[in-house]
């Protein structure tokens, strides 16, 4: 399993609140800005390198939470040897400072190579994302093509905006973000290899792609979406292609090529090689390699009582549902998948290497919005569309044998993911607010409390914050289980506190954890330092620090709550697997009066249960809301 969480979407706060950009339906201009984009990425700072002693002194505050006394004195003695004057700490930092001065963004490669590219479990589940939208008004064929067919000229309405550097910026606190995330969504592709995988973006390229794939009965298709005269194909002609295509596949295809992309990458990867020395389906694999994004076109899931609809809809949206459902109605290296099913589930997926949370849910939201929108009288099509191809493979014998084999390792999986997805209809981000409190804070200690009642011991918990501040900027972790949030929940169900002073210890535990998120996404926590110094040393071929091995260190990255917020103007939630087997994976999105959850766990541990944890979860927040009506003068 990963070493550490590569969760990655931002939890942010006031003072240091993104402000939602205006995800306009129309694009801002249709006329090239040229260059805009890359006079704006110019702009930014790059990102800091923090003091050592302060990354050395927030680390150990850090652990007190998590690590036994006793372990953490020795801890503290490998630190400040670590730090010492002369010392390998100031050797590393030293070339971490030089390697900071001669790049870009010192962290984003090393980033994207190690939580991502060099991670060898499936995509499925440890790293992909899926996102589940409210269930759309349509329950039949036809309803579902006519609604996708909207989908994708939204999507191709939000690419003008990337294609003609016409973006509205986004801000936090007053300053401008990166924007290079929104360049890498779409035409892009993670590439399988044996020991490392690459990723592939063909968007900038001299021939830039003008086709989508889309899946149905797991067979694949090349679907031109624009005309003869670059102008994207209407949601009336692109009704039509995808009525070509459903009627062109029929029955499902006894051979769902697509399900290897849910391997383990190292058997993907020499599968992969096996897959593409044949011709046809070396160019078949480029194809959907190349394309803008994925439409997979599902069937019915298999029923699912009402109140479970959504948590029923985030499996697909995650895994597909195994070799009996949709997992083979997929292609997961692709950086952006949307799934439409006949009964109104939607949602989509998306391979994290190339980009965060937020720039995806900006997209889905334009999406959303336009869909929704009263159609335009459309003009006079310039020509007909070719008829979309379909993508052939010839499975050889090993070919068969590694599909089987990947049916298998997808079915377990699929069967040991529990997942819950929630509505918390009590309140959402209003009662936090009217208590002068940050949401997210509150949420965040709704949860500590929430699994120190379920467990009686506080763990290392991460949440993502946004690095976009700075160019090439992605995430560092807000850890939540702070020493004040451990006092904060150790006293909460003590009958020998005062109201007042729970209180007062709540207060505290939101003040610190808005205090580092704060310092997080202004490039002063200390994950990435970490990581970047224990990079140093591999580069400098020195040993591995004692720090590093210390058992400690390894508590502080076995991370059993793994949690981001995802706010969307769509009523939609995000959701993932938890990043240790013993742990849980949990995504929120506050609304104005409710909040969505999705919360995950592996059914193999014994320990963990998303229903259970969704349900303490639910009960901290009525309980932490009770305190503060009964305390009405207290204010942060």
């Amino acid at each position: 399993m990963l070493a550490f969480c590569s969760r990655a979407v931002a939890g942010m706060v006031r003072p240091c609140v993104l402000g939602r950009p205006r995800h306009l339906v129309k694009p801002v201009s249709a006329t090239r800005v040229a260059g805009r984009y890359l006079s704006h990425q110019r702009g930014l700072p790059s990102l800091p390198v923090p003091p050592l002693q302060q990354t050395c002194e927030r680390y150990m505050a850090a652990l007190e939470p998590i690590v036994e006394a006793d372990e953490l004195s020795r801890t503290r003695r490998l630190v400040e040897e670590f730090q010492e004057a002369g010392g390998v700490g100031e050797r590393l930092q030293r070339g971490l400072e030089r390697r900071a001065r001669g790049a870009e963004n010192w962290l984003s490669q090393w980033w994207v190579q190690v939580a991502y590219l060099d991670f060898r479990m499936p995509v499925v589940v440890h790293s992909s994302p899926g996102l589940v939208l409210p269930r759309m008004d349509f329950r039949d064929r036809a309803g579902q093509i006519r609604f996708a067919s909207r989908l994708i000229a939204g999507v191709l309405d939000f690419k003008t905006m990337i294609d003609n550097e016409t973006l509205p910026v986004e801000y936090l606190g007053g300053k401008p973000l990166c924007m290079n995330q929104y360049y890498q969504v779409l035409s892009s592709c993670r590439i399988p290899g044996l020991k490392r995988d690459s990723v592939v973006n063909h968007a900038r390229s001299s021939r830039p792609p003008k086709h989508i794939t889309v899946a149905h009965n797991c067979q694949f298709f090349q679907l031109d979406v624009y005309s003869s005269d670059g102008t994207p194909l209407t949601p009336d002609q692109l009704c039509v292609q995808l009525e070509k295509i459903c009627g062109a596949s029929q029955e499902a295809e006894a051979e769902p090529v697509g399900i290897l992309t849910a391997q383990h990458r190292d058997v993907w990867g020499k599968a992969y090689l096996r897959l593409i020395s044949d011709e046809t389906n070396k160019e078949s694999v480029t194809a959907i390699q190349r394309s803008i994004f994925t439409l997979c076109l599902d069937g019915a899931p298999r029923g699912a009582a009402a109140e479970l609809h959504r948590s029923s809809a985030a499996v697909q949206m995650l895994h597909g549902g195994g070799s009996r459902g949709h997992s083979g109605n997929r292609w997961f290296d692709k950086t952006l998948q949307f799934m439409v099913a006949e009964d109104g589930t939607c949602g989509a997926n998306y391979e994290h290497a190339p980009a965060e949370g937020p720039p995806i849910v900006a997209l889905i939201d334009h999406v959303v919005e336009y869909t929704r929108r009263k159609p335009e009288t459309p003009g006079s099509p310039a020509g007909s569309p070719p008829v979309p191809r379909r993508l052939r493979f010839n499975v050889t014998p090993e070919i068969r044998r590694d599909i089987e084999d990947a049916k298998v390792s997808v079915n377990s999986l699929a069967q040991d993911l529990d997942v819950r997805v929630e509505v918390f209809g009590h309140f959402g981000k209003n009662v936090p607010k009217a208590h002068k409190m940050s949401p997210d804070a509150f949420i965040q200690m709704a949860l500590q409390l929430a699994y120190y009642r379920r467990f009686r011991r506080c763990c290392a918990t991460y949440e993502s914050a946004s690095l976009r501040m700075f160019r090439l900027g992605r995430t560092d972790t807000i850890r939540s289980a702070s020493s004040a949030s451990a006092s904060f929940v150790k006293a909460f169900d003590d009958p020998s506190k005062q109201n007042q002073e729970k209180v007062d210890l709540m207060e505290n535990a939101v003040r610190a954890h808005r205090a580092y998120t704060n310092m997080a996404v202004s490039g002063q926590a200390i994950d990435r330092h970490l990581l970047g110094l224990k990079m140093q040393a591999a580069e400098e071929n020195l040993p591995v620090p004692a720090i590093f091995t210390d058992p400690a260190y390894a508590k502080a990255l076995h991370y059993r709550l793994s949690t981001s917020q995802v706010p969307s103007k769509t009523d939609c939630v995000m959701c993932f697997g938890p990043v240790v087997p013993d742990g849980y994976g949990v995504c929120y999105n506050p609304m104005e009066d409710h909040i969505n959850f999705a919360v995950s766990a592996f059914n193999s541990c014994r320990e963990t249960d998303a229903a259970v944890l969704a349900g303490a979860v639910e009960e901290a927040l009525l309980d932490m809301r009770r305190l503060l009506d009964q305390n009405p003068r207290s204010k942060l």
